[in-house]
């Protein structure tokens, strides 16, 4: 194996490069840097007004950083418009759930295979034969993804009278339609309860594991993603305060001082 097949090998699937962003004059980042690899959970975790957030948005396209890059397999993808972003393989959940109330858990998940559809609307009025095929297999796709996350009792619901656990699990499913390469997670632990964060953790890993993406956690549990991450990123005031395993993060000074509290508190 020649150097060069050595270091594609060991490029990251995602690397962010000395982004900052800024608004009106608060600096919002400040010079952050990270690699994510193919295969692995990354924890990205700080207190509110961290910079958590706003990193995410710049990795989904919502944000424009100010200065910096985001590369996505070698390429930038900041010249990417937001509804782009999934054709690269680059899905997304939000804090506060996204979903369309008025329609059914299956029909939301759908809407996650808009980026695999290779169809237009001449072709879709036609109801082409390719077109009706693609369509099949879209369906079949849903379905399972609906089976694979146990929302097969609610599949035909209507996704607004569902517990917000629920909806939780359909914003997931809907962002598995698309098969992402990299599962950006905002906050998927909030408003659970102490037996659901623990399903979630499972429920995470065997998404990596068995669909093989990589995920990236932004989340304010820190008994979640220490349990469940294979790296860590830890933001305070929009720069980069620490990085590394679960462990080392954990024991990081900057880190306990910060917002993970003294031994003695």
């Amino acid at each position: 194996m020649t150097q060069a097949q050595l270091a594609r090998g060991n490029a990251p699937l995602l690397a962010v490069r000395d982004v900052s962003v800024v608004f009106g004059g608060i600096i919002a980042l400040n010079g952050v840097s990270f690699d994510m690899h193919k295969g692995n959970i990354l924890g990205l975790i700080g207190p509110n007004g961290a910079g958590k957030t706003t990193l995410f948005n710049c990795l989904s396209r919502l944000y424009q950083p100010s200065s910096g890059d985001i590369l996505m397999e070698g390429v930038s993808i900041l010249t990417r418009p937001p509804h782009r972003i999934a054709e690269i393989g680059i899905g997304r959940t939000f804090q506060n759930v996204a979903l369309f109330p008025n329609l059914s858990v299956l029909d939301n998940v759908r809407v996650g295979t808009h980026s695999r559809s290779n169809s237009d609307i001449i072709s879709d009025s036609l109801r082409l034969g390719w077109v009706r095929r693609g369509e099949a297999e879209l369906n079949k796709h849903v379905h399972e993804i609906v089976t694979y996350l146990g929302l097969d009792d609610v599949a035909h619901t209507i996704v607004s009278g569902l517990p917000f656990g629920t909806q939780k699990r359909v914003e997931l499913a809907r962002a598995l339609a698309a098969d992402p390469k990299i599962l950006l997670l905002d906050e998927p632990a909030g408003g659970l309860n102490h037996e659901e964060v623990h399903v979630l953790g499972d429920l995470i890993k065997r998404i990596r594991d068995e669909r093989h993406m990589t995920v990236l956690l932004v989340e304010h549990h820190m008994g979640l993603v220490m349990s469940i991450a294979d790296h860590v990123v830890a933001l305070n005031f929009g720069r980069k305060l620490a990085e590394g395993t679960p462990a080392q993060v954990q024991a990081d000074p900057d880190v306990i001082k910060a917002y993970l509290g003294s031994k003695d508190q």
